[in-house]
């Protein structure tokens, strides 16, 4: 007989099974898979960005999927504890761009194969190629576990820490919706965040800018008002289906909730190349460039002012001949560029799939838990962590700390709840 069982092996169950073990409870971690910790071991692009070191407020703007609700576990767990956590293990971090924090080592093995010592150490039991049939359920508490070869393990607490349905390679397939739903918890509509957008454009379609990559830019979601949903800075990639990197991600949620909102097929998107500056700015330092180089063809003139393959393309849609020589070049023609550079608009007409996603977005409603546990309001003895939770934020960092701060703070109520 177990204190408490943690279903799912990834980085919340882990810090789950810790937590608990560490306040006392006698733990059982089971996981399908033959290995535990993979989608940690594939985060941050193999280096695993542990954890993000912006203040609280900063933080929970990172986590547009109800951000809120962390105030919460973060009082029991935060970000700087994680750091502390880490650090105590023997993990060096550093720190790098927009408060990232990753191991020293730049290898995600190290956190993976650390946390497993650490549970180990404090005598968690530890069985993979264990799947989980059902979570059992009697008198409104949880009374343990049946396997799929029919085994019963009996448990006074259960942690579902599964997941969502994004990256379904590392065993988030969506196991821990039904035991919700069992237990008589809403599961709100699941969709794909963190996501490459795609387009019909033909530009896209031919792959003309396919590969290009544009820095410190500006995207934005435009409503069929001509309003601005969503916008962020810094890189983004076209590819040969839309776009993609860190600003197309984080606009994508956006992207799959305006196409339902507004029961339409695309939606308008459109990229500032020069956030910082007016679009009057733009065509007074196209006019000086105008001047200075008036006898010089103009994608000679504009070399380094735009990337090149990007100016051709911006060149064709005004309609300005690339060898023609500045001199011949009308103004109207160069405020059409200077328009365009502060706003190139293209439709988007959706994202790739829910399994290519980096992240899910929907999964049990955070109204039902209890935020300071991680407790179900509905069922004594069942706990949530991670993102089987309707919880989601941008990359970076904020993901991974939701679902060690879940998983500290489940680990350690289910562990307090039995004390009590």
């Amino acid at each position: 007989m177990y204190d408490v069982i943690v279903i799912g092996g990834g980085p919340s169950g882990l810090m789950a099974a810790i937590s608990a073990s560490k306040h006392g409870s006698k733990v059982l971690l089971v996981d399908k898979g033959d290995k535990l910790g993979r989608k940690l071991a594939i985060s941050g692009g193999g280096r695993c960005n542990v954890t993000n070191r912006m203040a609280t407020d900063e933080l929970i703007k990172h986590i547009p999927g109800n951000g809120r609700f962390m105030h919460s576990p973060f009082s029991v767990f935060n970000n700087e504890d994680i750091i502390k956590f880490f650090e105590k293990l023997g993990i060096k971090l550093k720190e790098e761009d927009r408060g990232r924090m990753f191991p020293v080592s730049d290898k995600a093995t190290t956190v993976v194969e650390t946390l497993l010592q650490k549970a180990r150490d404090l005598r968690v039991e530890m069985w993979t190629n264990t799947a989980v049939k059902d979570v059992l359920y009697e008198d409104q508490q949880v009374v343990g576990i049946k396997l799929e070869n029919g085994k019963v393990i009996n448990s006074k607490a259960v942690i579902i820490a599964v997941g969502g349905k994004s990256v379904p390679h590392t065993g988030s397939t969506g196991d821990g919706y039904p035991w919700a739903r069992k237990a008589g918890h809403t599961i709100t509509e699941l969709f794909p965040t963190e996501v490459p957008i795609t387009s019909n454009e033909s530009f896209i379609q031919k792959k003309v800018l396919q590969g290009l990559s544009l820095r410190d830019v500006q995207l934005s979601v435009i409503n069929p008002k001509g309003k601005i949903i969503k916008a962020h800075q810094g890189d983004m990639l076209f590819t040969h289906f839309g776009i993609s990197g860190p600003i197309a991600l984080r606009c994508s949620q956006y992207v799959v909730k305006a196409l339902q909102k507004f029961a339409v097929n695309e939606v308008e998107m459109s990229v500032d190349l020069f956030p910082n500056k007016n679009e009057e700015t733009i065509f007074q330092e196209l006019r000086q460039i105008v001047k200075e180089a008036e006898k010089k063809a103009v994608k000679n003139g504009l070399k380094g002012y735009v990337t090149e393959r990007l100016l051709q393309f911006f060149l064709e849609k005004v309609e300005i001949d690339a060898n023609e020589t500045f001199s011949n070049v009308p103004h109207e023609k160069l405020r059409e560029l200077a328009k365009l550079m502060k706003n190139f608009s293209f439709k988007v007409n959706g994202t790739l799939s829910i399994e290519k996603a980096f992240v899910t977005g929907g999964g049990v409603s955070v109204k039902e838990i209890h935020p300071k546990t991680m407790e179900s309001k509905l069922m004594n003895g069942l706990f949530f962590c991670g993102e089987v939770l309707d919880i989601h934020g941008y990359t970076g960092g904020y993901n991974i700390t939701v679902a060690f701060s879940t998983g500290y703070t489940a680990g350690k109520g289910a562990a307090d709840s039995l004390r009590s």
